[in-house]
């Protein structure tokens, strides 16, 4: 995961929330610029969208998921991890 929030904020979250997954602070835009998922326009301009990008083993991304939802991430993650035949631990 990737946020544009300052490290303090996303180790508070990730504590909050028992995150088991590192949670990358990127404030000063670096990587989401990069990956074109910053809002450009409006009151919004500057944040994240919430993207999910699935990279396999060699780096390659295999889909990216422009319609994540906070309350159904977790359940369509699991599907499309399923779908691209990701392995289960």
């Amino acid at each position: 995961m990737a946020s544009v929030d300052n490290l303090k904020d996303n180790t508070k979250f990730a504590k909050m929330h028992n995150a088991g997954f590192p949670i990358l602070a990127d404030p000063q835009k670096k990587l989401t610029g990069a990956c074109g998922v910053l809002y450009t326009k409006g009151f919004a301009k500057g944040f994240a969208k919430r993207w999910t990008f699935y990279v396999d083993k060699n780096g390659t991304i295999v889909k990216i998921d422009k319609q994540v939802k906070p309350e159904t991430a977790g359940k369509v993650l699991a599907k499309n991890l399923e779908a691209l035949g990701f392995p289960k631990k």
